[in-house]
């Protein structure tokens, strides 16, 4: 489980991500980043997982893994970074070290994106 600190659950910070942030893609996830200005606060994780993933029990479980890939991420991110994940419909079908790995990708690729840009909020 990741702690509260590390987690965004603001609709306004979703939307700042989704608005000021970029936008790097896999195959089953897509994933939006942003550097806060304000780094003061820790590097955060949202998590978004539809309906079009599956049922309660699939969607759940596919959350339950993305939280256990972020929580052993967390490190890699920029202090103040906003991460936000977003699984797409056939994310759940994909094993637990296929998404590990995509999330490590996307990460790097949210990196290099942001450091390109100089994205800021």
């Amino acid at each position: 489980m990741l702690d509260a600190a590390h987690r965004i659950r603001s609709g306004e910070d979703f939307r700042r991500v989704f608005k000021a942030g970029v936008r790097v893609r896999s195959a089953h996830l897509m994933a939006h980043s942003l550097r806060d200005p304000d780094d003061a606060h820790a590097t955060r994780v949202g998590f978004i997982v539809s309906k079009a993933v599956g049922n309660a029990v699939v969607r759940n479980r596919t959350k339950r893994r993305l939280r256990a890939i972020m929580r052993d991420r967390l490190g890699e991110l920029s202090q103040g970074e906003l991460f936000v994940l977003r699984a797409l419909p056939h994310a759940a079908e994909a094993d637990f070290s296929v998404l590990d790995s995509e999330v490590v990708e996307l990460i790097d690729k949210a990196r290099k994106k942001l450091d390109r840009r100089g994205r800021r909020a």
